[in-house]
């Protein structure tokens, strides 16, 4: 019912106010860092509707940095501000100050309501708003005070990304140990990411969770918006190319044991003596193992299959790398929290060593590289992660190196064969004769005999393009159904074209 004044602010808002809202990070000397541009806005239902919890994403540009900041404002902190004192320029210098005259009724900013009313006087719309009100509304319409975050500061800060923050919606859930607000933040590369913030104690500090960061588009988009439902308790997730559906928890990918399940710290999961599953409060206590603010899975999985023995073991995998070439070992941990250590464990010897990086050896985020091995680089190399006191084996490889003089031999030799013989995948099967046998059958004679079929694989990876593999496999068809007698074939094939379709009547 804002529908302007009659003489003042005639067809414009009278009832327009603002407040300035704070996001900094509190600095030495008083001096604090703001976050001064406003990305996204969500409103947290909360039991009590009146009072609403604001979560707001704020970005900052300066010649400092560049970073994001997450600020939770209480609509009753709000509410005060309103109701506060206006702002005022006043001095010869138009300084900003409190308003301390008097203030009209009905008060500026206020809509018209029963509360509005008097009996002298019913104010069914802004335009039976006295003018001395509309006038002062036009020339006070920001409040004194800001509003304040709660605690103050920040609930989550990230600076130096490669991306930028876009859009945030927010869950509360219920945990073993209190309720957990997870946020859920959009960026402009078509990417989320799930994080909680645990209070540290009885101090203001917040602890930073990564839960999940989740690539919804295959090729990088802005999200420009997202919504959730909680009834459903799925996440829908706009962008220019498409809508994205993910659930808010997927339990069943934190791992097959009580103690994964624990340092996963998500809200949404727990143990239940079986797998790692949603929470249900009314599930079996006895079974139940949850811990987000500490993640302690000794403490939690006590005679829950927590044993050195499970979780030092791993599947092995094999490596194969060429002597002064590159190689990749990949391993990637569970959790964004954990740190990775690699242990070398050399051929014949029983005593494993933590791994030293260096310009030839780089441990990066999805593995360990090497930018040159050599011979003395063999042996069993265990990617091991570390959190919470807590060691486990993600990885084991076993790294076998070719030496490059046996290759130089082998590729010398094969240097009079024909192109056709040297790619097993285009070879047919008429022309493969005992001495046009693949070239890669002598390396396998060099790594022996008891990796055999896996070798094999792995130079089909290495030497044959998808299309070559399509063309091998349609020449090999044609050679195992073609007829011995072309002109059977032919009388077949004429035949087969003239059938008669079988939706058809024949006539």
């Amino acid at each position: 019912n804002d529908a302007g004044g009659q003489r003042v602010l005639v067809n414009k808002w009278s009832t327009f106010i603002k407040a300035r809202l704070i996001c900094s990070v509190p600095g030495p000397d008083g001096i604090d860092t703001y976050f001064d541009e406003l990305e996204d806005v969500f409103l947290l239902r909360t039991r009590d509707e009146k009072n609403p919890e604001v979560y707001a994403l704020f970005s900052t540009i300066s010649n400092v940095f560049h970073g994001y900041a997450v600020c939770v404002y209480r609509m009753a902190d709000i509410r005060e501000v309103f109701s506060g004192p206006y702002a005022h320029k006043e001095g010869p210098e138009y300084q900003w100050a409190a308003y301390e005259g008097k203030v009209p009724y009905p008060r500026p900013g206020f809509c018209p309501s029963k509360i509005t009313n008097q009996p002298s006087h019913q104010y069914r719309s802004t335009k039976d708003y006295p003018d001395e009100v509309l006038h002062f509304a036009r020339s006070h319409p920001l409040m004194y005070h800001p509003v304040y975050p709660v605690y103050r500061q920040p609930l989550l800060v990230k600076t130096n990304l490669q991306y930028k923050l876009k859009q945030i919606v927010v869950d509360r859930v219920d945990a073993e140990d209190g309720e957990y607000d997870v946020m859920f933040i959009g960026t402009d590369v078509g990417s989320v990411l799930k994080i909680i913030a645990l209070q540290q104690g009885d101090t203001v500090e917040t602890e930073e969770v990564i839960l999940e960061e989740l690539q919804l588009f295959k090729t990088p988009t802005p999200i420009i918006t997202m919504e959730i439902s909680v009834k459903r308790q799925t996440l829908y997730v706009g962008s220019l190319v498409g809508v994205a559906q993910v659930k808010l928890h997927q339990c069943e990918t934190y791992g097959n044991a009580c103690a994964e399940c624990c340092l996963a710290r998500d809200p949404y999961c727990a143990w239940d003596g079986i797998s790692c599953t949603r929470y249900q409060a009314t599930g079996k206590r006895r079974f139940r193992r949850q811990d987000i603010r500490n993640g302690n899975p000794v403490h939690q999985c006590l005679n829950q299959n927590l044993s050195v023995e499970d979780f030092d073991s791993a599947e092995e995998k094999v490596v194969f790398g060429t002597e002064n070439n590159s190689t990749f070992l990949e391993c990637t941990p569970k959790s964004p929290q954990a740190t990775v250590q690699w242990f070398l464990q050399r051929v014949h010897e029983e005593r494993r060593e933590l791994m030293k990086t260096d310009e030839r050896i780089v441990k990066t985020e999805h593995g360990l590289l090497f930018r040159k091995i050599y011979r003395m680089d063999e042996g069993t190399y265990y990617c091991k992660t570390m959190e919470h006191g807590f060691t486990q084996t993600v990885t084991k490889i076993v790294l076998e190196v070719i030496e490059s003089e046996q290759l130089d031999d082998i590729f010398n030799r094969e240097e009079e064969v024909d192109n056709a013989s040297k790619i097993p995948c285009v070879m047919q099967p008429r022309l493969l004769t005992h001495s046009h046998r693949p070239w890669f059958k002598d390396i396998m004679q060099l790594i022996g005999y008891s990796n055999l079929h896996r070798v094999e694989e792995y130079c089909e990876r290495v030497w044959c393009s998808d299309k070559q593999r399509k063309k091998h496999k349609m020449m090999m068809n044609k050679y195992k159904f073609a007829p011995e007698n072309g002109k059977k074939g032919k009388n077949k094939h004429h035949s087969e074209r003239n059938r008669t379709p079988r939706h058809a009547v024949a006539t």
